[in-house]
């Protein structure tokens, strides 16, 4: 996976992270499955609802897709 440095990020519009407060980046195939995996991680431990992960599934599958 490309590292993201911290003004790639800053420069990356809201669309191409999955939820809101600019959480998981999906601007590439690298970081949609990345963001699936700790998406995962984090529903697990009670850190995201189902909705939550719900969304970054359906929003990472879509760059996965392309």
């Amino acid at each position: 996976m490309a590292k993201l440095t911290t003004r790639e990020r800053k420069d990356l519009p809201s669309s191409d992270f999955a939820l809101s407060g600019r959480r998981y980046p999906i601007e590439d195939k690298a970081h949609a499955r990345d963001a699936k995996a700790r998406a995962s991680q984090q529903y697990d431990k009670g850190r995201l609802s189902a909705d939550q992960k719900a969304k970054v599934d359906r929003k990472a599958d879509a760059v996965l897709k392309k």
